[in-house]
């Protein structure tokens, strides 16, 4: 590690801890991700030499807790969830955006599909699936007593109406992906021009139903939407009970939720905490929690609220693993997370009327060199390293380890690099021509970009700050967007409306289930924040779901081919992934954070 680039972190983390000091009780603002990203970038402060601190050794997490006792009846637990802001509380499957919404909703609501260790779908749900031949049509069929909160069985319809809503014209969220494009006569629906989707067929009984795709494409094995929504509940978007607006805004949603999950919604306070009970029709069984209380804990203040007892499970940020590693009532747990973060590069707009993505030929950053040169100045290993004590490590591609049969850890991505970074800046005509230490476009005139990046952990700021002096470090003038970090939604707020006032911004995804990267980088994905197209991009990600897909060496060979093209272009550059550590109270059993099962949700409970 370059002793300067250590110097600087700690300087700043020095400057800022004061800061915070002298700042007690005013209200941070929140990290995080823009869903589905998931997890939050923080550090804390280690001084050069410090080897108990970096975790590289021993990262070698349980994934179950340890506890093999009987859950005790009736048991009550409270959950953190680790935010410096509120939630912002839309409870809807297809509706919500940030990953906080999506973990309150796990505890009322869930898919109809389950899905085993390597995201591929099974029939251990709540409905059962079969395939047919040609692989073109999926056939749910939902089981007996699988039933809503409200005593309303879950039926096909419902799945229809999820299908509906998100393919409906006055739809502006970002679930309209390929699998929901792929279905037959989705495009005509979702112009306006029918009435119903010819794709879809529910069955008399409404226990069935049969989607039916124009191409057969791996991606219905991990990205098919099975998520229901209680259309006898919310309203009939399609007979004008509700418009689009009022639908997602309504507390139905907001308010008053309701799943098919193990614990139903018994109280909210907005943005604070949730209250769950017992749902004793759950068609798994009976949960073995009477009640779950979640609510909102700061994350300076998750340590001391679990070793209090204050709350029995929450994930841990970085910043604060060396402490939770003291505490002797927790265990625990971590796994690598299914996300990553990552700086993205403004490079066109979003084109509202034709929906998709249109590349600005005189965007700042047009000139790929420039930024692959960012990409070599940005030092990934000392903030992995130091503010991550190695639970953080260098991303390289934008597939990441999760899909280990698809993520080509052999593609020779940019690392820290700044005199390549130099020669690149120089190829592309960037020159210092006024001798202030930074450089002038190919046309003499200045060149400074914004940068965009969120607020709220102890080390959300001194991480900016890094980066632009490693981009100052070679040449490149570099201030953050109106001179300051921003919080999480006003973050996205600029980033999804492109902002002039942003030139690049640092973000994080989670992936999901599926490794079709289309969702995030298509042509006409609305989460394809960096703006960019190409009809290479097209052709492979085409290709990525393709019938041929079905071959895993075929699809692999695509998806090698897509990475090296995302790495040689760098609409975003992948800077670290992730490890996700939960730390468990002692008392918790049958819990675990194994995403290839999800029976823990009802068979968790307390020994004491």
């Amino acid at each position: 590690m370059a002793k300067k680039q250590f110097l600087l972190l700690a300087s700043l983390l020095l400057v800022l801890s004061v800061f915070l000091a002298a700042c007690t009780g005013k209200d941070d603002k929140k990290t995080g991700d823009k869903e589905p990203a998931k997890g939050k970038d923080e550090g804390t402060e280690q001084t050069e030499g410090d080897e108990e601190a970096d975790a590289s050794d021993e990262l070698d997490f349980p994934l179950d807790v340890s506890n093999k006792a009987e859950p005790m009846e009736d048991g009550e637990l409270t959950v953190g969830l680790v935010s410096d802001t509120p939630f912002e509380g839309t409870l809807s499957s297809v509706f919500y955006n940030g990953a906080p919404d999506a973990e309150i909703m796990k505890y009322f609501n869930e898919s109809l599909l389950a899905y085993d260790g390597d995201f591929l779908i099974t029939s251990e749900g709540a409905a059962e699936y079969i395939l047919s031949d040609d692989k073109k049509t999926i056939t749910l069929k939902i089981r007996d007593g699988v039933n809503w909160h409200d005593g309303e069985p879950v039926k096909a319809s419902d799945l229809l109406y999820s299908y509906e809503i998100i393919g409906h014209p006055d739809y502006k969220g970002s679930r309209y992906t390929f699998m929901l494009e792929n279905v037959e006569g989705m495009a005509e629906y979702h112009a306006g021009t029918t009435k119903e989707i010819s794709g879809i067929k529910v069955s008399e009984d409404d226990k069935e139903i049969s989607i039916t795709y124009k191409t057969a494409s791996p991606s219905v094995m991990s990205g098919i939407w099975a998520a229901p929504t209680p259309r006898h509940y919310v309203g009939d978007i399609t007979k004008g009970d509700v418009t689009m607006e009022e639908l997602e805004s309504s507390d139905k949603f907001r308010v008053n939720p309701i799943g098919f999950g193990p614990y139903k919604v018994a109280k909210i306070v907005p943005g604070e905490s949730v209250l769950y009970e017992r749902n004793d029709d759950y068609w798994r069984g009976k949960p073995a929690l009477k009640s779950i209380v979640q609510k909102v804990v700061n994350p300076i203040a998750v340590i001391e609220a679990l070793k209090k007892g204050d709350i029995d499970m929450a994930s841990i940020p970085v910043d604060q693993y060396d402490k939770a590693k003291e505490l002797d009532n927790v265990e625990l747990l971590a796994d690598i997370e299914n996300s990553y973060t990552y700086i993205g590069f403004k490079l066109g707009k979003w084109d509202e009327e034709k929906k998709e993505n249109v590349m600005d030929p005189n965007a700042k950053l047009a000139d790929k060199r420039v930024r692959q040169a960012m990409w070599y100045a940005m030092d990934n290993a000392t903030i992995g390293k130091e503010l991550y004590h190695g639970l953080r490590y260098p991303a390289t591609t934008l597939i990441i380890p999760t899909f280990a049969s698809f993520h080509n850890a052999s593609i020779a991505a940019p690392s820290y690099d700044p005199e390549k970074a130099k020669a690149l800046l120089d190829e592309a005509g960037y020159k210092d021509v006024d001798g202030d230490g930074f450089r002038e476009d190919p046309e003499g005139n200045k060149f400074e970009l914004s940068f965009a990046s969120m607020s709220g952990s102890e080390t959300s700021e001194p991480i900016a700050k890094f980066y632009i002096q490693n981009w100052e470090d070679v040449g490149i003038k570099v201030q953050l967007t109106d001179g300051r970090l921003h919080e999480f939604n006003s973050f996205y707020d600029m980033v999804e409306n492109d902002d002039p006032k942003v030139d690049i911004y640092q973000g994080a995804w989670r992936t999901g289930v599926d490794p079709d990267p289309a969702g995030l980088y298509g042509r006409t994905s609305f989460n394809n924040f960096s703006r960019f197209t190409s009809e290479k991009n097209d052709e492979l990600l085409e290709k990525g779901t393709s019938e041929d897909a079905f071959d895993a060496e075929y699809r692999k060979d695509i998806y090698n081919q897509w990475q090296e093209m995302m790495v040689d272009e760098v609409p975003v550059a992948p800077t670290v992934y992730r490890y996700y550590i939960m730390a468990v109270n002692k008392r918790v059993v049958n819990y675990s954070i194994d995403n290839s099962s999800d029976l823990w949700m009802y068979q968790m409970g307390v020994s004491e």
